[in-house]
């Protein structure tokens, strides 16, 4: 069927099929190049770009789009989160995603253990709203807080507890379905309503006997031992994992389990990895809640990540095995009994649930990061989820071994042991005919090595297009018989996700890789990272899907604008996609996208991206779209006329060199309402922003005055090290007592104090918006002033997060010079620099600081110093998850207020709403503009509240001469102000501190 809709894109047929769409739906029908672009890959290695997308608001909707879809003779593909590795959510026809509008939980009845749901429904939604009923929902895949239950339908998800609460399948207990007919109907235990179905299996029921069901996670194919009159002909559990190629789920009540109230995690050390699947018959007596094995590889990939690892027991492989009990007591006593029966060459007994949280967050990140770092530049899917008997896990993975060896393959192998599930992704490049050979010819032979003990190419993902191809290897010719006439009764005209499990294409069809042309770094950024190459940066994204998750939950910062908009075009993949379309060579067929750095589809996908640099940290491949975008925009614009914006806000620290040198002009001007007007007008941004006022004047080193040495630079002893203390336009122009306060707390933490002898700008906007020649120039000109210090061994400490992260980031991928390495290793938040001199803070017992870290520093830095230094305090902290929502730029533009105050609702506007009497701390200049636009409050930065806190003779960190107010007046306050929000004894010591004179 798929081929028989063969009209191109744009055709008369093509557009009669949109205006058919859009004629019976009520939800989105999009058609653009742009929104194709963006589904024509899931978090597998294939890429098939589909002719629609279409946004189903509810069950009739479906009904409607496969009516259109028989019409046509058009292929139908169900979507949720677009996470499935084996490329079971892309299609080459109509594709509906659920996760939009079609995501309600319709019913929770705790006292039947039930729920009922909507496809779209996300699952870490479904176990939030179980919660406070003690419940949850058994299967939790890696990929749960962005994942679907529709997709976990679609191939019989699993995850770590499968063990205790059985796949997806053994929790179904109804589903309202529709099939490629057009039927919908209701299936649940029993054969009915499908005709044919009951002859079907019992014609067949000594093959499926013999071939289906040997094994808990025997995922491949359909489910047919479900049918079996011994397993309750339950047709439902035999659709679970048919993966949108028999019937599409459009609603399902699933079994809720009890939440396990009191668990210990044992970890046992083993020599190896494969040591450690030896051991697992052994545990598995104990009945365990979950086992997963860990090789010591993969731990040294989230360390090199610069992700926190927790202390793990001596050894070079790990089982992590969670057992339950009655009570704390006996749930540890049970995991020691683990440990005495194994008997492992290490071992520890977790009850503390943080500790036990930080091990297992080693398993869910691991998988994008084993790409992230394999040695060809990147590990892919296609391999990822084979099973064989747990019995047999051992010797299999012996041979899997030398079979990668063989090959030259590198892999790290985890997964989960306990179900004789082992996780891996391959270090193919996949760029070449011959990575492409190689890559089929290891998987024809893993197959085998399956085979051969019983097991199972997917144990939990799926077949789709990566490994249906391979299903006679595991089955009989009668058994694919079977799945063909199987299909038939749902789907005779074969619309329904074709090629999956029945007559599939080669496993090599369709490969993304293969068809990105090189294109190579010029005269913007390096890319120094991904060789030189701004493909493969872009092909780090491999689709995980991390960037969809809700951060408030995880504490992340990604993606801002898509939990505003939770439209795909606004994820860090969706932008990826479309730039990896982009790179599509002519060989590669049609494009979705031009190739070319000016279409308007790579711009509106880059739209909405703040450049926050969010995706850098928290994407499990570190994709930085904020240097991509930066990176579009210099080859779009080069030599050519630019946005508005880019001559004002992007090349604001040039002008406010010009309004510090007339401040009390600037000031009146800024007054006037008018002018103000006329301001806003000329530079592009939005009429409900304000404009901040100037300070009187700027930081100078005489406002540090008494405590200055002869040269003019603050006195310190020396004990701490020397600090030069980079102070940068923004700071300068509108916060000069910040600068003031830092320097004041480095001298008081015992460094000798240096200022620059003139203070150069890290062309920060010039970045954001693509002016990379200008950017470079600028930063040349800062690496000649701060090095001369870095070289004798000062470090450099900045006040503005965003320029510090600069100097620590896209510094040295923009110059070439080895003096820029040194500066970055040199930088250093003023957070870090108080701890390295072990400086005591100021006690703030019973104040509330709600804290917004800015993107960048939480990014490129880490957040960890500042925590550390506020924790010190004894103050109570509430961390805002998220972005402010202005980014720079971002906020200021016209067209992105109402996306930036939405993610300011959600995020740090809602926390201060809960606690108004708090403290903010944010030591961003535009977090700061942001909280006094959206709700007039005045945050401080950390050298604020520090230096205000502590207290000297040598009067306020702020006074009326350095404060900088805003436009539309008095947004702004003062630092006495914010603190008489949080508590009366900061109040009294806010009058602390270093005072410009």
């Amino acid at each position: 069927m798929s081929g028989r809709f063969a009209a191109s894109t744009g055709s008369p047929e093509h557009r009669d099929l949109i205006r058919a769409l859009r004629s019976v739906m009520r939800g989105p029908v999009d058609a653009s190049s742009r929104r194709r672009a963006e589904y024509s890959s899931d978090a597998s290695n294939y890429r098939v770009v589909p002719a629609v997308v279409a946004y189903p608001q509810d069950a009739s909707d479906v009904c409607a789009a496969i009516d259109v879809a028989r019409r046509f003779h058009i292929p139908v593909t169900m979507r949720g989160g677009g996470t499935s590795v084996a490329g079971n959510a892309i299609g080459p026809g109509i594709v509906l995603d659920t996760s939009r509008f079609f995501r309600r939980i319709l019913d929770i009845d705790p006292s039947g253990r039930t729920a009922y749901v909507e496809p779209g429904v996300i699952l870490a939604d479904l176990q939030k709203a179980l919660r406070p009923h003690g419940l949850r929902f058994g299967p939790d895949p890696a990929t749960a807080n962005r994942a679907t239950i529709g997709g976990a339908l679609g191939n019989n998800a699993c995850g770590s507890h499968a063990l205790a609460f059985g796949r997806a399948a053994d929790n179904v207990i109804e589903m309202d379905v529709v099939d490629g007919t057009g039927r919908r109907f209701t299936v649940g235990s029993g054969w009915e309503p499908v005709p044919g179905l009951a002859r079907l299996v019992e014609e067949n029921a000594a093959i499926i006997r013999t071939e289906f069901g040997r094994f808990s996670r025997q995922i491949s194919g359909y489910g047919m031992e479900h049918l079996l009159p011994e397993k309750g002909r339950f047709l439902a559990r035999a659709l679970v994992g048919s993966e949108g190629s028999a019937v599409l789920v459009l609603g399902a009540r699933v079994r809720v389990v009890d939440i396990p109230r009191h668990t210990a995690l044992a970890v046992l050390g083993f020599p190896d990895l494969i040591a450690a699947a030896d051991a697992v018959p052994i545990v598995l007596r104990h009945a365990p809640l979950a086992v997963e094995g860990l090789a010591a590889r993969l731990v040294d990939v989230i360390r090199r990540a610069g992700r926190p690892v927790p202390t793990l027991p001596d050894g070079g492989g790990w089982l992590l095995v969670e057992v339950g009990g009655a009570s704390d007591d006996h749930a540890v006593s049970r995991a020691r009994r683990v440990v005495a029966d194994v008997r492992p060459m290490s071992s520890a007994v977790l009850t503390d649930s943080a500790q036990a949280a930080a091990i297992w967050r080693i398993r869910e990140d691991g998988a994008g990061l084993v790409g992230r770092f394999a040695r060809s530049g990147g590990a892919w899917p296609g391999w990822e989820d084979a099973a064989v008997p747990p019995e047999n896990l051992g010797p299999y993975l012996r041979d899997f071994t030398r079979l990668l060896d063989e090959f030259g393959i590198d892999a790290i192998p985890f997964g989960h042991f306990g179900d004789g599930c082992v996780h891996t992704r391959l270090d193919v490049p996949l760029t070449t005919a011959g990575d492409v050979e190689r890559f089929r010819s290891f998987i024809d032979e893993a197959a085998d090595i399956v085979c051969a003990y019983g097991g199972s190419f997917s144990g939990e993902h799926g077949d789709g297009r990566a490994r249906s191809r391979l299903l006679p290897r595991m089955y009989s010719a009668q058994a694919m018989r079977l799945f063909a006439d199987f299909k038939r009764l749902f789907d005779p005209e074969g619309i329904l996700n074709p090629g999956i499990i029945v007559h599939p294409p080669p496993l090599d069809a369709d490969l993304r890789r293969p068809l990105a042309a090189d294109i190579a770094a010029a005269t913007g950024f390096r890319f120094t990272a991904d060789a030189g190459s701004f493909t493969r940066a872009v092909h780090r994204c491999v689709g995980i899907g991390k960037c969809r998750a809700d951060y408030r939950d995880s504490g992340t910062f990604m993606c801002p604008s898509y939990l505003a908009t939770r439209d795909e075009k606004d994820t860090t993949r969706g932008r990826a996609r479309v730039l990896q379309e982009l790179a599509v060579a002519a060989r590669g067929g049609r494009r979705a996208v031009a190739r070319s750095f000016r279409t308007g589809d790579v711009h509106d996908a880059l739209d909405l991206c703040l450049s926050c640099k969010a995706c850098a940290s928290d994407c499990p491949t570190g994709v930085d779209m904020a240097r991509y975008k930066s990176e579009v925009l210099y080859r779009a614009y080069r030599w050519r006329l630019r946005p508005r914006s880019h001559y004002t806000l992007g090349r604001l620290p040039s002008w406010l060199r010009l309004v510090r040198g007339m401040p009390a002009l600037s000031r009146r001007l800024l007054r006037a309402e008018p002018a103000v007007a006329l301001l806003r007008f000329l530079a592009g941004i939005d009429p409900h922003r304000s404009l901040p006022l100037p300070a009187r004047r700027g930081f100078r080193p005489g406002d540090v005055r008494p405590w200055l040495d002869d040269s003019g630079d603050p006195a310190g002893s020396g004990e701490a090290g020397t600090a030069v203390l980079w102070v940068d336009s923004f700071t300068q122009t509108f916060a000069p007592h910040v600068a003031a306060a830092a320097a004041w707390l480095l001298t008081t933490a015992g460094y000798r104090v240096r200022l620059p002898d003139r203070q150069p700008c890290c062309g920060l906007p010039w970045i954001t918006t693509g002016q990379l020649r200008a950017a470079r120039r600028r930063l040349a000109g800062l690496v000649d002033v701060l090095h001369p210090a870095a070289a004798e061994g000062a470090i450099i400490v900045g006040i503005e997060p965003s320029c510090t992260a600069t100097l620590r980031s896209d510094l040295p991928d923009l110059l070439a010079d080895p003096r820029a390495e040194q500066i970055a290793h040199a930088t250093r938040t003023l957070a870090e620099a108080l701890l390295a001199a072990r400086w005591q803070p100021p006690q703030l017992d019973g104040v509330h600081l709600l804290v917004q870290p800015h993107c960048h520093h939480y990014a490129v830095i880490g957040y960890d110093a500042d925590r550390a230094l506020l924790g010190q305090t004894g103050a109570q902290l509430t961390e805002a998850a998220g972005c402010c929502g202005m980014a720079g730029n971002f906020g200021m533009e016209k067209r992105h207020y109402a996306v930036s105050r939405r993610i300011a609702e959600l995020g740090v506007l809602a926390l201060l709403a809960n606690r108004p009497d708090s403290v903010v701390v944010a030591d961003g200049f535009s977090c700061r503009t942001q909280l006094a636009d959206l709700a007039d409050c005045h945050a401080v930065h950390l050298a604020e509240l520090l230096a205000g806190a502590a207290g000297t003779a040598d009067g306020a960190a702020r006074t009326e001469d350095s404060a900088a107010g805003t436009a539309d007046g008095g947004a702004a306050g003062t630092a006495d102000s914010a603190a008489a929000g949080g508590a009366a004894d900061l109040d009294a010591g806010a009058d602390g501190g270093p005072a410009p004179r």
